[in-house]
């Protein structure tokens, strides 16, 4: 193009790029079919999270006729409260002692149950089978397993030359024990979803290791098994933390939040304040800050992993 065409070219108009026949009523047609799950998804979810929010700016009482407007006077008290900030620094202790014990075990657990020969659909179920009982109901069983002179705990490490204990009566024990049976309860999920990780690894890359002269165990797990778990441990670690940090169930029924709140966590703080004080906006107020804690680890922790993930 010649030097005085150049102008020219360039103030010529653009094409105007009309729209594809049929893209409006397809745009509307995904809309409506995509109402029924936007509507569930707030009245389950996103309608909930926004009147709790809402409650906790007020002053309101369960059975109160008003419901006066507080501002952020509610977060101000929760800043000044010490029984908050115990059951915070509980909820993570029992998170970090859960969680990575979880992972690990259930790691442990799908290796093993896949390497076996036989018995492998029984395995599964054993393991999964505390997932899906009811924990209320083995609380009372684990109550007793801890029974400072008959439970089978204590006769388990009296044979070992181990002092009996009240694990679930001693302020320094109880969060423990609470944590253990935690992690009893969420290995087989963490084992299930790590065995359809495994599963998921294409066989050849055993096979391309072995021919390279690295057919260890080590070493297939190093160089093969972990790296490909990449996805199955992000949602292992996503699911078991959101779980721990929901613990409530043998805390209401082992140990009451003692001895000396040793074992009050965050959700037992809700629930106190929310339905035995009646006190519902502060209630509200621990509910909103519960949430936001839960989505931010969860966040941070996919994205810290995820980063590590192959998705092949």
């Amino acid at each position: 193009m010649s030097e005085a065409a150049l102008p020219l070219a360039l103030a010529a108009p653009t094409p105007r790029v009309l729209p594809r026949p049929g893209a409006r009523a397809e745009a509307v047609a995904a809309w409506l079919l995509a109402m029924p799950a936007l509507l569930l998804m707030w009245a389950m979810l996103l309608g909930p999270a926004v009147a709790v929010i809402l409650l906790s700016l007020t002053d309101w009482s369960l059975g109160e006729p008003e419901m006066p407007w507080h501002g952020l006077g509610n977060y101000v008290e929760i800043w000044a409260d010490h029984v908050f900030w115990t059951s915070l620094r509980n909820t993570a202790i029992y998170v970090g002692v859960s969680v990575p014990a979880t992972v690990a075990l259930g790691l442990g657990a799908a290796l093993l149950i896949e390497g076996a020969g036989r018995g492998r659909a029984f395995y599964r179920a054993a393991y999964f089978l505390p997932v899906a009982s009811t924990l209320l109901a083995l609380a009372l069983v684990w109550e007793f397993m801890f029974h400072p002179r008959v439970g089978f705990v204590n006769q388990a490490i009296a044979l070992v030359g181990i002092p009996k204990h009240d694990f679930l009566n001693d302020p320094d024990t109880a969060l423990l024990a609470l944590a253990a049976i935690g992690i009893w309860q969420n290995l087989g999920l963490a084992m299930v979803l790590f065995m359809a990780g495994l599963t998921a690894i294409p066989r050849d890359l055993y096979e391309a290791l072995a021919m390279d002269g690295a057919d260890g165990v080590w070493e297939r797990f190093r160089r093969v098994t972990w790296p490909m778990l990449g996805p199955a441990l992000v949602f292992v670690v996503a699911i078991t933390t959101i779980r721990s940090f929901q613990v409530f169930d043998t805390v209401a029924v082992l140990t009451d939040g003692g001895p000396s709140k040793s074992t009050e966590v965050l959700l037992y703080t809700i629930v106190e304040n929310g339905f035995t004080y009646l006190r519902s906006a502060y209630g509200a107020a621990l509910t909103a800050i519960f949430l936001a804690l839960t989505i931010l680890l969860t966040l941070a922790q996919t994205w810290l992993l995820d980063r590590r993930a192959h998705y092949g």
